[in-house]
């Protein structure tokens, strides 16, 4: 594969010729891989942040991006979320996004140099940030009650949809549904992450937080910055077809969120919030 070769902008995945070695030998073929490009977030002109991500709805990923970090309460904070247009002999210009805020830009990225500088400290960070988090954002009350056997439901649906994975294999995905159980939007995408972002920005952008009646799932493991995004959400309850981390599970029990991972065919773990939910003892014995 050319490493200097260019594909359509605004694409997930490409098509290339690859070989395929088996027990019974090697052959050549065509194979589809997963697009990763950086997007650097620009705030007034001035660069804020740069991700690695899958193109395709960066909007939304800029948007829930905001959203999770407290820079923005909604979509009424945002003047422009527009692309960068460069000039048309620049590779990079489709891979800017500038943001104009409808307040103070100084201070949007002082509050994002100080969560920055938050989450990349050690020690006794863990629970320093779980504090910090606790005393900005409220827990979550939501009188939602979700019916045990939904949850493998939630995770077929999540995989049905993934068509960007089903081709390549190498992308996760997020996903938020209805008390319900039906599917409202999924975003695919190489971190997990943007992922979420992308799902939190769209309901943002549609002005549709909190998101108090939802349930989000996602297809790898979960990590505390993704509860930390739902909870900025008002998220209670998210599930996985992966482990939770130990900050995850201890931010979900400070904010009475529900945490569900290894979903499976036959069950899966409850590492927070059991009270939301709804199942016949017998299935469990």
């Amino acid at each position: 594969m050319d490493s200097d070769a260019e594909f359509p902008r605004d694409t997930p995945s490409i098509t290339r010729w690859i070989v395929k070695v088996r027990d019974h030998g090697a052959s050549e073929c065509q194979d589809h891989i997963a697009v990763e490009e950086p997007l650097e977030i620009r705030l007034a002109g001035m660069n804020l942040s740069i991700t690695m991500r899958t193109p395709g709805h960066d909007e939304e990923l800029v948007a829930g991006f905001l959203f999770a970090e407290g820079v923005i309460s909604g979509a009424d904070d945002l003047d422009v979320i527009a692309r960068y247009r460069g000039p048309d002999a620049d590779p990079e210009a489709g891979n800017v996004v500038n943001v104009l805020l409808k307040k103070n830009g100084h201070a949007a990225r002082e509050r994002l140099r100080r969560n920055f500088v938050a989450s990349s400290s050690c020690g006794l960070c863990g629970k320093a940030t779980i504090d910090a988090v606790r005393a900005s954002l409220p827990p979550v009350r939501s009188d939602i009650v979700i019916p045990a056997e939904r949850f493998h439901r939630l995770a077929f649906a999540m995989h049905e949809a993934q068509s960007t994975f089903e081709r390549t294999g190498g992308l996760h995905a997020a996903g938020l549904f209805d008390a319900d159980g039906a599917l409202i939007v999924l975003r695919e995408d190489i971190g997990r992450h943007n992922a979420v972002d992308k799902v939190i920005g769209h309901m943002v952008l549609r002005r549709g937080v909190p998101l108090d009646r939802h349930i989000l799932m996602v297809s790898g493991r979960v990590s505390f910055e993704i509860v930390q995004k739902a909870l900025q959400a008002r998220v209670p309850a998210v599930a996985a077809v992966s482990a939770p981390s130990s900050m995850a599970v201890q931010m979900a029990l400070a904010a009475d969120m529900t945490l569900v991972g290894f979903v499976r065919p036959g069950g899966f773990n409850v590492y927070a919030g059991g009270h939301r939910l709804a199942a016949k003892v017998e299935e469990f014995v």
